[in-house]
């Protein structure tokens, strides 16, 4: 299982990734699911990944292979918006499916999802979920966070803190608390986690962050925040509707 979310705010996006990949208990695997097209001063473009590891490594795959191709069907490139880059990731992903579905299919389910954000020139930054069957939907002011993969651990922390005037600090704190609660509660997701802060008309990539289990503010962040929790819980007052 994965677990990739995306925040959209006027300041800008935050894209995070687990790395964990499992076929079955005795085989874990770390990949990275979090990759970006990116041409400085024109376009950032990040895909994240969720679903069969072969569906997904080879629509990023393709994608890459046919940046500067002059193939308006397929080259992110010279994609006039973002809507039209989450078009050709979901046309990529079911000319995968239907290439490979009829051999895959024995063993298990070939199909994915993608989250799909970024900035092109002239539009501002958008973030887009791509689901199985290629369609996709956008995030917006009232919904400024999608999820793919193993999701429903980590939203109600982001339901209850996370705000369209959020700034990046504060979204991205918030996306590392939703990844702990998703770590703590299924064994499927875990570290590390990568991680992307991308500035509105900046057009191009900050550096993805990995944190590691043992990376000293992630440890922190954990730590104070289970503390606080704790601390709340008991500071609570004791229900009395029980009667004497």
């Amino acid at each position: 299982m994965t677990y990739c979310l995306g925040i959209l705010l006027p300041e800008g996006l935050v894209l995070a990734s687990d790395s964990r990949s499992s076929a079955g208990f005795d085989s874990i695997a770390v990949v990275c699911k979090l990759a970006t097209i990116a041409i400085p001063g024109d376009r950032l473009v990040v895909i994240q990944s969720a679903g069969n590891l072969a569906t997904t490594q080879a629509v990023v795959r393709e994608l890459k292979q046919a940046l500067g191709s002059g193939n308006p069907k397929w080259d992110v490139a010279l994609a006039p918006t973002m809507s039209a880059v989450a078009g050709i990731v979901g046309a990529k992903m079911r000319d995968v499916v239907l290439m490979n579905e009829k051999f895959v299919k024995p063993y298990g389910d070939p199909t994915a999802s993608f989250l799909v954000g970024g900035q092109i020139t002239g539009e501002p930054p958008r973030l887009l979920k791509v689901y199985s069957a290629g369609n996709f939907v956008e995030a917006s002011p009232r919904t400024c966070f999608l999820q793919i993969g193993e999701a429903k651990y980590g939203k109600p922390i982001l339901d209850r803190a996370l705000e369209p005037s959020s700034t990046l600090a504060e979204a991205e704190k918030l996306a590392l608390l939703s990844f702990d609660a998703t770590i703590r509660s299924n064994l499927s997701v875990g570290a590390p986690i990568d991680i992307l802060r991308y500035r509105t008309d900046s057009l191009t990539a900050d550096p993805v962050i990995t944190l590691e289990d043992t990376d000293p503010y992630w440890l922190e962040l954990r730590l104070r925040y289970a503390e606080g929790l704790n601390a709340l819980v008991t500071s609570l007052p004791e229900p009395n509707y029980h009667g004497a």
